[in-house]
């Protein structure tokens, strides 16, 4: 059996841009933050997410309340 020839037909796979592999990026990489939380924590957060909602996406909610809340009790005098 004699082995196809594929010296030619690889020139055509190759793409003009670098293919994206993954999800969108939604903040710059430089803004990563690891948080450390007592033990349980994250059981009890993965205990109230709904349906299919990331744990990411439940704390950056958490945070974005949060700020709120603190901006708001500033302004009170």
């Amino acid at each position: 059996m004699v082995a196809p020839n594929f010296t030619d037909s690889t020139l055509l796979l190759v793409a003009d841009s670098p293919a994206r592999v993954g999800r969108n990026r939604i903040n710059d990489p430089q803004e990563k933050v690891t948080a450390r939380f007592p033990t349980g924590t994250l059981a009890r957060i993965k205990g109230v997410l709904v349906q299919k909602e990331p744990q990411s996406e439940f704390l950056r909610k958490a945070v974005e309340r949060e700020i709120e809340r603190r901006k708001t009790d500033r302004s009170e005098p």
